[in-house]
């Protein structure tokens, strides 16, 4: 069992890509969300090129540094931090023992101008014509006046960069409805949201993975893959979401990482909820405060200016009346 791709608004509108970048949007883990959609796409025919928005220090790794803050990653590479994080690695090694020749690329932290370029050279370099921004967890979809904005930095910074390439064809996925919760993440005020983003069709839809499809089996095969490789790192998220895809259900904890705090798996986890990345980024309250920024310091600056801003007044955490 695969995907119906016909039937899937996202993949309608993807009908006509040949040359996709791949992202995380909020670096980390994030772009092993996006293992479905690499394999269901390159087994269409389309050249997919993979690019994280990295937590590891590049630079003490012995990845080659293509443009500044951009660096391509080999399955041969070493974190010489021997902080032993390095997710964008063990993804290369595995998506080879798996017979795929991966182009992945993983973006130094920095503010929305320089990843902005480290962009346009990717585009550049690989005759990009679509870029798909993929969220492991549904913070990104918070437009800044939520009492709980989650975790947002990397995402927006993310999100902004990609918005300012011009590209035509940018979209966005979460997925791990949930989750964030465990990150103060109101998903009342998330639904709010994409509501909004529908009245004026910026939501393309959902689609759901299920444990009998061949990308979601392969997901929790790489994810498992990491776990060994980084066991003391392992994703919140993905392993939330690959218990989901398990059929867990309530305060099920699959790494220790998250001992000591409620978490809700739930079938909803395993959705991914689709977006014109255009609709979202103009509905970002603080877009004019960060969007020319340098560093995450700077995005961080920003973010809290514009919050002392809006003082009290803000949606509160809501939660589902259900």
């Amino acid at each position: 069992m695969t995907f119906n791709i016909h039937k899937i608004p996202i993949f309608q509108k993807l009908e006509n890509s040949k040359n996709v970048l791949l992202a995380g949007a909020g670096g980390g883990f994030d772009i092993y969300a996006g293992i479905p959609l690499y394999l269901n796409l390159v087994n269409q025919g389309k050249n997919v090129i993979i690019g994280n928005f990295s937590f590891t220090f590049l630079p003490h790794t012995t990845s080659e540094e293509v443009f500044p803050n951009c660096y391509h990653i080999k399955s041969s590479d070493e974190d010489l931090s021997k902080m032993a994080y390095f997710p964008e690695k063990y993804l290369k090694e595995w998506l080879e023992k798996e017979g795929y020749d991966a182009r992945i690329y993983a973006f130094q932290r920095s503010g929305v101008k320089g990843l902005r370029e480290a962009y346009l050279y990717l585009m550049d370099k690989h005759n990009i014509d679509t870029i798909l921004l993929i969220d492991g967890g549904t913070d990104s979809l918070m437009f800044g006046d939520e009492e709980g904005l989650g975790t947002p930095v990397e995402d927006v910074i993310s999100m902004s960069a990609v918005y300012q390439t011009n590209i035509e064809h940018q979209y966005l996925l979460n997925l791990g409805f949930g989750i964030d919760h465990f990150h103060g993440v109101s998903h009342f005020r998330y639904l709010e949201n994409v509501a909004e983003l529908s009245k004026e069709g910026g939501y393309l839809g959902a689609f759901q993975l299920i444990k009998e499809m061949e990308e979601a089996q392969k997901y929790r095969e790489a994810l498992y893959y990491a776990n060994q490789k980084m066991p003391d790192r392992k994703s919140i998220v993905s392993n939330s979401i690959v218990s989901a895809l398990e059929g867990e259900y309530g305060d099920y904890h699959k790494t220790n990482r998250t001992q000591g705090s409620e978490l809700w798996i739930n079938p909803l986890m395993t959705m991914y909820w689709c977006f014109d990345l255009k609709a979202v980024v103009r509905k970002i309250k603080y877009y004019d405060y960060i969007k020319s920024t340098n560093s995450v310091h700077e995005f961080m600056m920003g973010l809290q200016t514009y919050r002392l801003q809006l003082g009290n007044i803000h949606r509160t955490d809501k939660q589902l009346p259900i």
